[in-house]
């Protein structure tokens, strides 16, 4: 088992950098360095895909940081 968790954690985290990077192409260069390209840039409902990517990276980063305590307590 010692010997799969790092794997498992490498997968987790190339997924969550690409959810994360996909959700920042569509926010803009001013979205990502906290600014605004739109000034009534305020809150929005996510649709479709947008939505996907949002709950599927909440779920990616909960399962890292599951698999990095169980990796940590079994060291």
């Amino acid at each position: 088992m010692a010997t799969i968790l790092p794997i498992i954690q490498i997968v987790i985290s190339v997924l969550l950098i690409a959810g994360i990077l996909l959700q920042l192409n569509s926010a803009g260069m001013g979205g990502a360095l906290g600014g605004s390209d739109n000034v009534d840039a305020g809150y929005h409902t996510r649709r479709g895909a947008e939505k996907w990517f949002f709950n599927g990276t909440i779920i990616l980063a909960i399962l890292f940081v599951i698999v990095s305590i169980i990796s940590f307590v079994t060291a």
